[in-house]
């Protein structure tokens, strides 16, 4: 007997901020497995901002959503039927068919979680966000003892994960972020050195400058905007800037910083990150992860939405701050 996918479809693509009209749950008959196949049931979701440039028609790192086809993302599932060998009923993988409770997935596309560790974890700190933080940082940034780093979005996914590693590395680190909660958890269990909070501050680069007096060493964008003219106008001489991403600038045309020459009058290396190009980090990072995690150097927070229905309102929300560390949708077990 045939199971059935409940999974969303992008029906129309958006022009600025996306809603819910251009989304459309359907419901799919599902065939068994073939070998080299594996059915999953989907028990955790990852809804990422980096999907809304998915939702353009144009060239990219990665290929756009299809109209009217299932979308997908990073996701963990258990295995309820097996084709493959090396998975059986049961088993708990990480996979790439999310924004569904139900999928059959090429064998070779899942990896294996281990449960010692919340499974939801491979979708932060153990998975692409994690990556991302530890090569943008410790591979463009090169952080040295007594730097100072700056860090956009820094209660968000990626940057509370790049501000406590740079902590461990012996930097000071100051944040951006939106509410005071944020700030709170900033300071008081990730361990930074300042924030910033770019909802009430009059001026990004007056509020940089008073933070750190004698400029930054790195700058670790996941906002472009305010935030990457303020990073450029008080970087020292030959301060590094990973770009990982800029959601300021996701749902309008992007606008580059005005103050770009400073890049020069700076010598500053400027990279973007794209963190398919990582991948070959991963098992440094899981093995660092997993320590750090392990003797609590390391911490997150997630914001978890219930059900499959929730995942739009979950990905919308990412563009206003609601969520605090990684956004979550968490489908129900059986």
């Amino acid at each position: 007997m045939s199971a059935t996918s409940r999974q969303y479809h992008l029906v129309s693509r958006p022009d600025g901020m996306p809603e819910a009209g251009n989304f459309s749950l359907e419901y799919v008959p599902l065939d068994p497995p073939e070998p080299g196949q594996i059915a999953v049931r989907n028990t955790w979701l990852s809804v990422d901002p980096y999907m809304r440039g998915r939702m353009n028609d144009r060239p990219s790192y990665i290929p756009p959503f299809e109209l009217n086809r299932p979308m997908d993302g990073a996701a963990i599932g258990v295995v309820e039927d097996s084709a493959d060998d090396r998975f059986k009923p049961g088993d708990t993988v990480s996979h790439f068919a999310g924004w569904r409770d139900r999928a059959v997935i090429d064998a070779d596309s899942a990896s294996p979680v281990e449960r010692t560790i919340p499974p939801q974890a491979y979708l932060g700190p153990l998975g692409v966000p994690g990556l991302a933080a530890y090569a943008g940082l410790l591979r463009i940034g090169e952080p040295k003892a007594g730097e100072t780093v700056f860090v956009s979005a820094a209660a968000g996914t990626v940057g509370s994960l790049v501000a406590q590693i740079a902590k461990l590395k012996g930097c000071r680190v100051i944040g951006s972020a939106g509410s005071e909660d944020k700030i709170r958890w900033l300071r008081e269990v990730a361990g930074v050195d300042a924030v910033i909070n770019y909802r009430t501050a009059p001026d990004m680069t007056a509020a940089l400058a008073e933070a750190a007096p004698e400029g930054i060493d790195i700058y670790f964008d996941n906002v472009g905007g305010d935030h990457l003219e303020a990073a450029i106008a008080n970087a020292k001489d030959f301060a590094r800037f990973p770009i990982c991403g800029m959601i300021s600038q996701y749902n309008k045309s992007p606008e580059g910083p005005r103050n770009i020459f400073g890049v020069v009058e700076r010598r500053i290396l400027m990279q973007g990150l794209i963190v398919m190009d990582e991948f070959g980090m991963m098992p440094d990072l899981q093995r660092d992860m997993t320590g750090w995690i392990a003797d609590g150097r390391i911490t997150w927070q997630e914001t978890v939405r219930e059900g499959l229905d929730s995942a739009p309102d979950a990905f919308l929300d990412l563009f206003s701050g609601v969520n605090s560390g990684k956004m979550l949708v968490r489908l129900p077990e059986g």
